[in-house]
Formats: C-alpha cells, sequence, structure tokens
C-alpha cells in the first residue's frame, strides 16, 4: 500500500511501438511535477420536447478524446533517453566510450515520426490505493532546460496524447542510483561550432526547444481519437542567458546581429578513463534578440539576453548525453 499523498505518486514510461498503442512501462521517472490530464469534447442534444425544462442526461454523448499537460523533473545522469528521443526525433543506439561503463547519446535534430511514449502515473487515494492514469500516444511539443546559481539542471516536456486508458494494470516503479546534474557542473559556451570557449560571468541559462505539431487530426472512423500527429511548423529555438556584466562579447554579438555556436554544459563525475558524466545541448547557430546592458542602481550590471537558434547551413543542434545506460 503506497503513502495516500504525492509521495506514493509515480510517473513510469515506454517508448510505444506504434502510436497510441500499450506497451508496459519499463523506465520510472524522478519527476517534481505534472499535469497529465484528459480532455474530452462533448455535445449535448437540443431536441425540443414540450415541457421539458432541462436537456436530457441520456442525450449528451463524448465526440472526441485527448489528453495533454506537462511533465517537469530534475535532468539526471541516468533515464532520460527515452525523453531525449522522443524531443529530438532521431533513433539513437548509445555507443560505449573506449573500453568502460560509460556510453554516449547523440540525439542530433530530425523529424519526430513515430516517436511517442506510454506515460503511466499513479495516483494515490487518501487510503493509499493508487489509481491508474494511462496516457497513450504521447508526444513531446516542447521542451525547456534550466540552470541557475544554487539549482538544478532542470527540465519541463510539454506534452500531447491521444488518449487516457484507466483500465491498465499499475507497473511497480523500480528506480537506478542517480543524481541529478547542477550549477556546479555547468558552463556556458560560444565560438566558432566546435571550438566554443566557456564565458564568464554567466548565473543562469535555459533553452526551450518547441516542436510545431498538427495535433488535431480527428477523423471519421476512428472513434473519436486522433492520428498520429506531424510536424507543420519549423522547429523554434529559444533561450536566455543572465549574466554579470564582464566582457562585452556577447553584448558585441548583439550589436552586430552576429552569430554563434552556443553550448550548455553539465558534466559530473568520471565513469571510467576520460569519460565524464554528461550533459550538453550544442546550438550551432544562434543570434541575440535583447541584450540591454542598463544601470539600475549601485549593484553590479546584470544584463538578460535572449536569443533565437537558427540553422548554420551544415550542423544541427543536438543533444548529448553520456551515462552508465547501455540502452535508452
Amino acid at each position: 500500500m503506497a503513502i495516500g499523498s504525492g509521495l506514493g505518486a509515480q510517473v513510469g514510461i515506454a517508448a510505444e511501438v506504434s502510436y497510441g498503442t500499450f506497451l508496459a512501462p519499463t523506465k520510472f521517472i524522478e519527476f517534481t511535477k505534472e499535469n497529465l490530464a484528459l480532455k474530452k469534447t462533448t455535445a449535448q442534444s437540443a431536441g425540443i420536447a414540450a415541457g421539458r425544462l432541462l436537456p436530457l442526461s441520456s442525450r449528451r454523448v463524448v465526440t472526441q478524446r485527448e489528453a495533454s499537460g506537462s511533465l517537469e523533473m530534475e535532468v539526471t545522469n541516468k533515464g532520460m533517453g527515452v525523453l531525449l528521443q522522443t524531443l529530438m526525433g532521431t533513433t539513437v543506439t548509445p555507443v560505449q566510450q573506449g573500453a568502460g561503463p560509460a556510453y554516449l547519446q547523440t540525439h542530433t535534430l530530425a523529424d519526430i515520426a513515430g516517436k511517442s511514449l506510454v506515460i503511466q502515473k499513479g495516483v494515490p487515494l487518501t487510503t493509499g490505493v493508487v489509481t491508474d492514469k494511462t496516457f497513450l500516444g504521447c508526444k513531446i511539443t516542447s521542451a525547456e532546460f534550466s540552470c541557475g546559481v544554487g539549482e538544478m539542471l532542470t527540465a519541463s516536456f510539454e506534452i500531447d496524447a491521444k488518449d487516457c486508458d484507466e483500465t491498465q494494470t499499475m507497473a511497480t516503479a523500480s528506480y537506478p542510483a542517480m543524481s541529478p546534474f547542477n550549477f556546479s557542473q555547468m558552463a556556458v559556451k560560444t565560438g566558432t561550432f566546435g571550438t566554443e570557449t566557456a564565458r564568464d560571468g554567466i548565473r543562469k541559462a535555459s533553452v526551450k526547444i518547441e516542436r510545431g505539431m498538427a495535433v488535431d487530426r480527428f477523423y471519421a472512423g476512428a472513434a473519436g481519437l486522433k492520428k498520429e500527429p506531424i510536424s507543420n511548423d519549423q522547429v523554434k529555438i529559444t533561450g536566455s542567458i543572465e549574466m554579470d556584466y564582464v566582457d562585452t562579447t556577447l553584448d558585441d554579438l548583439h550589436t552586430s546581429d552576429g552569430a554563434t555556436s552556443l553550448v550548455l554544459e553539465f558534466v559530473g563525475p568520471l565513469i571510467a578513463a576520460t569519460f565524464f558524466e554528461t550533459f550538453r545541448i550544442t546550438l550551432p547557430a544562434v543570434r541575440f534578440d535583447d541584450a540591454p546592458p542598463v544601470v539600475e542602481g549601485f549593484d553590479v550590471v546584470k544584463p538578460t539576453l535572449s536569443f533565437t537558434g537558427l540553422y548554420d547551413g551544415t550542423n544541427q543542434p543536438k543533444i548529448e548525453y553520456i551515462s552508465t545506460d547501455i540502452t535508452l
């Protein structure tokens, strides 16, 4: 019997083989917040009958079902691969580094056709009974990664789903030993792609990746459920950097509207040989939209620089993840 509060909640995930088809969760996420919920569309008969003052309950129908919500968590040194693959689109097989237990996942930006999840959440009643809500056909429509002074690296995933099934058996959660990436491991680098150098004075950084998708593909003959969403817009990548005004490097890029490669990198403990736990976002071309160094008083000048990620004509954005995970 679980604890009858959020302390007894769980979230499990599995990569779907076929959109909207149940598979038992194989990985369990240590999440911090979620709001996944069923959305139903109903229609009520408006027929007039002599003397009837209220619509008939028996003539209300559900015309379509879907689900959506968000999932927030700390980015950890294990277990992130399935989520990153569903966001970025490339089918990834971890590559062993050297002869030791370190494995590199390279999630390069690609179309996300065929990439969807089962997300099963367990919500405890006050009695400790855990109720099942299994979301099928989960597509990640956006994700934001953020870390600042004294913080963990966090991720927030926005999700669109085909349906919510409450008839499945709740999977038994199990969690590997893992730890979160944090500010002490963070570096922000800019420069020429592949040779970026670390910037000084950075206090906080965030990157948001948005996948435009047609999520309204409801057709006759599908029992009111949608077909798999497909990409219907270019990917939008934005972000911000908060810093002390230690130099004019990024400010000058704003003035000239020049492009630079940007890397948000977290390097944790050594796994083996020269390979460390790593989470790295590389954006081969960004341009700064706002970088106003303004003086607001006696304190150190602290500009916030917003940027847009663009295509440099050769290299795609990517997320690299080094862990001991042999498989996603």
